[in-house]
């Protein structure tokens, strides 16, 4: 806990109102290029989540009833006004994210589209109805919200996740319990601002703060039906686990390996920028950055352009202008990052690119570590089989593209993969026979627009749904089937309730 008392703190949301923490235990959010404290986050008190709790079970009651239409307009307001805040909210993410400008506007936008698409909810949660199934008897289907729903949410994207999140589960009918990351939770603070301005009724979006004590009050809660969260392997494995027990819908989308299979026939100049900002960009910090490139055949060539390219990416302040490549979020990151590198180098891998400790004028006190570059990785390595989470790419070859795809599909995680190459035979084997869950062709980072689902799987994801599209309706709701039989005045019942089929 910091001593400066003149540091403010982040709130909670409780019942439509933004409320101090009780907490004697805070968290620092602190700016990852200066060090500088930014804000206190609560720890929030067991009193303080029932209280959450409570006011979306009782607001259910209500917003559950509400007209699909007032609930999509909402978000008509809720997206204009993300577009006229882009600009502070982009600059308040770089500050307690680290993240460029303009990787910081991504988040955001990225975000926003799953808002758009929740502004559509009166085309997606519609039923499905069969006419005369039996004689004079109907059969329909009713998309009908869950009740109280929570979401836990990572430091790597505090904008996008949780707009996949809260959007989707209250235009659907639902109220929200959200707990964002606690250590950049200032964007998403101002976003949940602006959905209230928006017009967000009280008790609908609640926002509780705080690490594994908190976590677990989510999971274990018997009034919360459904948990969605985003984040490290260990942590959602955990909330899976802990809410599924407690008899919850649980999606967790966690940590990945992503590979890039090149093949020789790739174009050369789009391939190699493809791999630097998607190796590179956001400091390596997202589940879908390609930490792995398999080179194939004559394309192992190509390794001293992949070091000259990422020579080129300048390590600086995120809101610097020209920025490439920001800090990590945490001095705890930094040297978990460095001592990944330093293993690298001792199990055999050849350091092309020795990113750690760069001069950065200004930040010296920044947690900074530029692109890293290793050859000659092999499957057994450290740095091959955990995830850095950081700007380290690991580069390994192959001789064959079913080589490759051997090897990707070796690989225990499964969130995303991309195949480079001109030959569509080439590419349509890749997309057939990989198993993983998002593919790209020429497309270094393939999350989907919110029209599909996100879609990782294997050991990047636990449960049946993905967390936006048109599988996240499903995870929201529950269908309810009726089957309805209609007598005009003058007919005679029957005391045989068997409707026949006949």
């Amino acid at each position: 806990m910091t001593s400066n008392q003149n540091v403010p703190t982040v709130k909670l949301l409780i019942d439509g109102k933004f409320v101090e923490s009780a907490t004697t235990e805070w968290t620092e959010v602190i700016n990852p290029a200066t060090q500088e404290v930014l804000a206190k986050v609560p720890a929030t008190t067991p009193e303080e989540m029932e209280a959450a709790v409570s006011a979306a079970k009782k607001a259910f009651k209500t917003w559950r009833k509400t007209p699909i239409g007032a609930r999509a307009r909402i978000f008509l307001k809720y997206q204009q006004l993300i577009r006229e805040n882009m600009s502070e909210l982009a600059a308040i993410l770089t500050a307690e994210q680290g993240k460029t400008i303009p990787d910081a506007e991504g988040d955001v936008f990225r975000g926003l589209e799953v808002v758009e698409h929740a502004a559509a909810i009166g085309n997606l949660q519609l039923g499905e109805m069969a006419n005369n199934v039996a004689s004079g008897v109907d059969t329909y289907t009713l998309q009908q919200p869950l009740g109280v729903c929570a979401g836990i949410t990572p430091f790597n994207f505090p904008a996008m996740i949780p707009l996949w999140m809260f959007p989707m589960a209250i235009a659907t009918g639902n109220t929200f319990v959200l707990k964002p990351s606690e250590q950049d939770p200032m964007v998403t603070m101002r976003l949940v601002e602006l959905a209230v301005e928006a017009g967000i009724p009280a008790g609908v979006l609640n926002v509780v703060h705080g690490g594994k004590d908190v976590v677990n009050a989510i999971c274990d809660h018997q009034d919360i039906r459904a948990v969605s969260f985003v984040g490290s392997t260990p942590v959602g494995t955990h909330v899976y686990n802990r809410a599924s027990q407690a008899g919850k819908r649980a999606q967790c989308m966690m940590g990945a390996k992503n590979h890039a299979v090149v093949m020789p026939d790739a174009n050369r100049e789009q391939t190699l920028n493809a791999i630097a900002g998607s190796a590179f960009g956001a400091a390596g910090q997202r589940c879908m950055a390609l930490s792995v490139v398999v080179l194939v055949g004559e394309s192992a060539e190509w390794i001293p352009d992949i070091v000259k390219r990422a020579k080129t990416l300048k390590v600086n302040a995120g809101h610097e202008k020209g920025t490439d490549v920001g800090p990590l979020i945490s001095r705890t990151a930094l040297n978990r990052v460095n001592t990944f590198v330093e293993k690298g180098a001792t199990e055999g891998a050849k350091l092309e690119l020795d990113g750690r400790g760069p001069k950065v004028p200004s930040y010296e006190k920044g947690n900074f570590i530029g692109p890293t570059v290793f050859s000659g990785v092999t499957p057994e390595m450290s740095i091959y089989r955990e995830e850095i989470f950081g700007p380290v790419l690991c580069i390994l070859t192959a001789d064959s593209m079913d080589e490759a795809i051997e090897l990707v599909n070796a690989n225990p995680h499964g969130n995303g993969t991309a195949v480079f190459t001109r030959s569509g035979a080439a590419a349509r084997h890749f997309q057939e026979e990989i198993d993983v869950g998002q593919v790209g062709v020429n497309v270094p980072i393939p999350v989907p627009v919110p029209l599909f689902s996100f879609t990782g799987s294997r050991g990047s994801k636990l449960g049946d749904l993905g967390p936006y599209g048109k599988q996240v309706i499903q995870f929201y709701t529950q269908t309810k089937t009726v089957t309805s039989r209609w007598f005009d005045e003058d007919d005679v019942g029957t005391l045989n309730t068997t409707i026949s089929l006949k």
